[in-house]
């Protein structure tokens, strides 16, 4: 694959002052990784968001499938591989990350040692280790980070913060998330899960570079029930459904409630195999107690009132997660009629429950619709990433915070583990977060990290 456009000289950001001073054209120079399909969407987000920033690279292994977005960007350079990229183009100030999540934490890794801004797709990585060893690094590195959770940037995530803050339902002790993924109907499905690996080996298409795809994923012969979009139900390069909607979903959850690491997970599912994540699962985590300290204005009437000003206690709480199309039996309290919805969220607290962001009973809901707006508001999801790598400031959802959120939500997919299933009828997988370890099953500490193909180190 050649070089796209005319040649033309780029200053890179860093010299023009952009680590949180202003400069004479304040844009960042920004390199997509991964562009063919989420990666594309977010280019295009960045420029609605914030207009004119310097797309200068593009990097993806699927000539074809990222044909729109090289047409789309003429003047930049186009790479197959991301360390190439990164090797070469030092006027490179932050890239954004849309590879198959086998890539992400290398692809990550790869941009923290260049001293780059690094905008990652959820979830941040595909194994629990390496979202310990990411966000580390990132720490390290002093630069601007960001997870694809769009919804850490919307209203409706500040919003249920403050309800639950303000004391609308009380304190919550138990929660319901749930998704249609990876079935979109009874007839369709967005990817496939429960299906074994495929038998035939047809040739790799001239476009794709299938050595790079797989990176540091075991070898296998090229199929396309893996690309270009069917990888994310396949063990050894996707994370499942709750993977991919779990760093969406929960996001709000841990915020509200403080969350960090669980004390215990377990789970159950339809028939699993060691090459599909199955069809439908659910998941539930045990969270300790905490005391947090909170953004509101008197947290008050659910005696959420703690030690001093802005600080509660927070009762253990019970997490379920439901995929599949999967979801929970009627809950006393959401009066008959009201849908439950293919996808949803649902928080049971000592003095009500919430469905979204709808309260019930009735009368706390009046009480509580105008609780006050005590959590800055954000242009959006990526211009919180962008205006935070020109000014320095920490971005909300940088991977101090994604990397302890994407650890929780990887950890779920450890007993939904073929070869544990039997064991974990007896067992709950009790988690040390401190050790990155389970206490009481050694053999489900191999699937805490994975090994990688010769060739590829973190």
């Amino acid at each position: 694959m050649g070089m796209a456009g005319a040649c033309f000289t780029i200053v890179p950001g860093s010299v023009l002052g952009l680590r949180g001073q202003t400069t004479p054209n304040n844009k960042l120079n920004i390199a997509g990784i991964g562009i063919g399909g989420q990666g594309s969407t977010d280019l295009r987000c960045i420029n609605e968001q914030c207009p004119g920033e310097n797309i200068v690279a593009l990097c993806d292994v699927n000539e074809a499938h990222a044909a729109h977005t090289f047409k789309k960007y003429p003047n930049a350079k186009v790479f197959k591989d991301y360390r190439k990229m990164l090797d070469e183009m030092k006027e490179i100030d932050a890239i954004v990350i849309g590879t198959p999540d086998h890539h992400h934490a290398f692809a990550s890794m790869e941009g923290l040692r260049h001293g780059k801004h690094v905008y990652c797709e959820k979830p941040l990585t595909h194994s629990v280790w390496e979202a310990r060893q990411v966000a580390e690094a990132a720490r390290k590195a002093k630069v601007v980070t960001q997870m694809g959770n769009q919804g850490a940037g919307s209203e409706d995530t500040r919003r249920l913060c403050e309800l639950i803050w303000a004391g609308a339902i009380g304190k919550v002790r138990e929660a319901h998330i749930w998704t249609d993924r990876p079935s979109k109907g009874l007839l369709a499905e967005y990817w496939p899960q429960g299906v074994d690996r495929p038998k035939e080996t047809p040739p790799v298409p001239p476009t794709l570079d299938w050595d790079l795809w797989l990176g540091p994923a075991p070898e296998r012969p090229y199929h396309p029930a893996y690309v270009p979009f069917k990888w994310r139900g396949w063990w050894d390069f996707g994370t499942g459904a709750l993977g991919d909607i779990g760093c969406h979903a929960m996001d709000p959850v841990f915020r509200a409630l403080k969350l960090g690491a669980p004390e215990s997970v377990e789970a159950v599912s339809t028939r699993v195999n060691k090459e599909t994540y199955p069809l439908g699962s659910i998941v539930t985590y045990h969270f300790p107690a905490r005391s947090a300290k909170i953004q509101a204005h008197n947290p008050h009437v659910a005696g959420l009132k703690g030690k001093g000003a802005g600080e509660v206690e927070m009762p253990p709480l019970k997490l379920v997660w439901y995929d599949g199309g999967l979801r929970p039996s009627r809950i006393e309290g959401v009066p008959d009629g009201i849908q439950m919805g293919s996808n949803g969220r649902l928080l049971i607290g000592d003095e009500g429950i919430m469905l979204g962001l709808y309260v019930w009973p009735e009368a706390r809901r009046h009480d509580f619709n105008n609780a006050p707006k005590s959590i800055p508001r954000v242009k959006g999801h990526y211009a919180d990433w962008i205006e935070a790598c020109k000014t320095g400031k920490k971005s909300g959802a940088d991977f101090d915070w994604a990397g302890p959120l994407a650890e929780a939500v990887l950890l779920g997919n450890v007993p939904l583990r073929m070869q544990l299933r039997e064991k974990l009828t007896l067992n709950r997988l009790k988690w040390d977060s401190a050790n990155l370890r389970f206490t009481n099953l050694e053999e489900a500490n191999q699937f805490i990290r994975r090994e990688y193909r010769a060739g590829w180190t973190l």
